[in-house]
């Protein structure tokens, strides 16, 4: 599907209302037991192209304190001023790449999801149907580029792999792509998202 067809069946997907099981729902709290977790919000942008939709994400800066280096949704942690998750992921987003609010159509939002830096996010889903050129924050993001849809939709390009930290094993989810390593907390929300659009 491409255009307007694409649009129009994503805005079908979230309108339905399913009630769906998340896949991944994060561990950080695992790690913050005695720590009230901070609320913070990504925004999760699906872009109307021509050839079919695709997702918006970043690569961070190598220099950040909070999983520098590694591949995101534009987003943050929320502050005094935000009236909720949405607004927080629609401020953070046009402070990090510059998109505006008026281009995004919130669609609805995902599971919530624990970070091991003590992040509890919502991931807010927007439709980007006229795509404007971003303007980068250099100090928080190397890179903004697209994925197409339809590859976090099939299930061969999923992975789930474990790691020791801390004296504990950990679960997570991978969606390598050409050569770039998605992973984490990203590739959980991914997960989320291909649950929530290939429900029966």
């Amino acid at each position: 599907m491409s255009g307007a067809a694409a649009e129009a069946w994503l805005r079908r997907r979230f309108m339905a209302g399913r009630a769906v099981t998340p896949v991944a729902t994060g561990d950080g709290h695992l790690w913050r037991q005695t720590e009230e977790l901070r609320p913070a919000a990504v925004l999760v942008p699906l872009v109307s192209r021509g050839a079919g939709l695709t997702i918006l994400l970043t690569q961070r800066t190598d220099h950040l304190y909070d999983h520098a280096g590694q591949i995101s949704f534009p987003g943050g942690r929320c502050e005094a001023g935000d009236a909720s998750p949405v607004a927080t992921a629609l401020r953070e987003t046009f402070e990090e790449i510059g998109l505006p609010q008026s281009h995004v159509e919130v669609l609805g939002s995902l599971p919530e999801y624990t970070t091991v830096t003590g992040y509890r996010v919502t991931p807010v889903v927007g439709l980007v149907s006229s795509p404007p050129t971003l303007s980068l924050d250099a100090f928080e993001v190397a890179e903004a580029f697209e994925v197409p849809l339809a590859f976090f939709l099939d299930p061969g390009n999923h992975q789930r792999n474990t790691l020791q930290y801390q004296g504990r094993t950990r679960h997570y989810y991978a969606m390598p792509y050409e050569q770039r390593y998605i992973w984490g907390a990203t590739a959980g929300m991914l997960m989320n998202l291909y649950a929530l659009l290939t429900a029966a």
